[in-house]
């Protein structure tokens, strides 16, 4: 009400942007809907706090009960995925993971990380990402024919650049990640293995994903995505970690504060807290087997309809989706499905021949429908809906009325 008074016009901004969330189905795979709780307290009157600094070491007075959220959120962290160290500061994903370089490395270090068109991320060493401007970053890819990680070809990689650090974990990769092997391959050359399980979180919080802390050094993450909370990132180092270098969790500390920001966002801290207790409880391992269930539901759906589905399938929250055979873009089909109140994005595939701004594939997540309380049955609706619309664009009002059916039967969190 404050804000409808005081700026109308970003007050309706937000009332449409509402609307359309409501009305349509959020299916990109770093997109969720977190609940009301984690909404209120990201807008509650900790934004107001300055808190350079940790808990018991403040620059700033005041931060009494700050102190007491942030140590809140750091234990039921260590907790819920059973780490030695936590950071919570970052601001999101790629500070953290800009944070674990700063910690571990020099400029001019090689890296090793799965390839951006791959399925990995950019801060794993892309080119024109900072990971690939300052360090020598070494990237390995997966198998043509099976589109999985060739673990063989990354151990050989790893043999002959010699990587002070190996990134395992990607933001397009659908299947199970084997960091027993991947653990192996960092020992091997004496290299720090970081996961960054940023899409996966929420999985291995729940349980349905093997969770990467026994086999590597740190593991860095956003707290959206899988895991349902606000837009922010985390750092944990490991028993492993521990055993490697006693002092890690200094040096990651000392890497996010003073290394690469100010204060840190206690709002957004206090959120994180809330989404952890959340995800500590049975109902969210409930939701975790089934957001993959729903994946997998999709996939066995659209796959009657004859789409080419990368890898043949998926084992956690996302799909994506070569469409060459449709004869349409990733970037025709996402404008297309969009028109219908289906939001996906669109995605390179393995060994792409299109450019990335007008990719083959597109790539689809099951999160935030999952959130709602849809299940397979819906997946299923929701693939012939995608399969209708792109056999014909003309079909654009009744797929968009029988979305709109279904968004009311399963309304957004409260």
């Amino acid at each position: 009400m404050k804000l409808k008074q005081k700026d109308s016009q970003i007050a309706k901004l937000i009332e449409l942007e509402t609307n359309r969330q409501k009305t349509t189905l959020q299916m990109i795979p770093s997109e969720n809907h977190c609940s009301l709780a984690v909404r209120e307290a990201l807008g509650s009157i900790l934004t107001d706090k300055y808190a350079e600094g940790y808990p018991g070491k403040r620059y700033y007075g005041g931060n009494e009960f700050i102190d007491k959220v942030e140590n809140i959120c750091i234990e039921r962290a260590k907790k819920l995925f059973g780490v030695e160290h936590v950071n919570v500061q970052p601001h999101s994903g790629s500070p953290a993971n800009a944070s674990v370089y700063l910690a571990t490395c020099q400029a001019g270090d090689t890296i090793m990380g799965m390839a951006l068109p791959m399925g990995g991320h950019l801060t794993h060493g892309f080119k024109l990402s900072f990971s690939g401007i300052f360090f020598n970053a070494i990237s390995y890819g997966l198998d043509e024919k099976t589109q999985l990680i060739n673990y063989d070809e990354v151990e050989k990689l790893a043999k002959e650049h010699n990587p002070k650090l190996i990134w395992v974990g990607g933001s397009a990769y659908s299947r199970f990640i084997d960091f027993k092997k991947m653990g192996e391959i960092a020992d091997s050359v004496g290299a720090y293995l970081v996961a960054d399980i940023a899409h996966i979180a929420g999985l291995v919080a729940g349980g349905v994903h093997l969770s990467p802390v026994p086999f590597v050094h740190i593991v860095t993450t956003t707290t959206h995505k899988t895991l349902r909370g606000p837009r922010g990132g985390m750092i944990m180092v490991t028993k492993k970690g521990l055993e490697k270098d006693m002092d890690l969790p200094k040096k990651i500390d000392r890497a996010v504060f003073p290394g690469l920001q100010g204060g840190p966002h206690e709002n957004s801290i206090s959120a994180i807290a809330v989404c952890l207790k959340e995800a500590s409880n049975l109902a969210f391992k409930k939701y975790a087997t089934q957001i993959v269930k729903n994946a997998k539901a999709l996939v066995e759906e659209l796959k009657k309809y004859d789409f080419n589905i990368i890898s043949g399938g998926t084992d956690n929250h996302l799909l994506l989706i070569d469409l060459r055979n449709k004869n349409i873009t990733g970037a025709e089909a996402q404008n297309l499905l969009e028109s219908v109140g289906i939001t996906i994005n669109k995605n390179s595939i393995p060994y792409d021949p299109a450019p990335p701004f007008k990719p083959s594939g597109i790539r689809i997540g099951t999160p935030a429908v999952t959130t709602r309380g849809m299940k397979e049955k819906q997946m299923r609706q929701i693939a012939g809906w995608i399969n209708e619309i792109i056999l014909n664009p003309k079909s654009v009002k009744s797929v968009r009325f029988g979305v709109n059916k279904l968004c009311k039967k399963f309304p957004l969190p409260k």
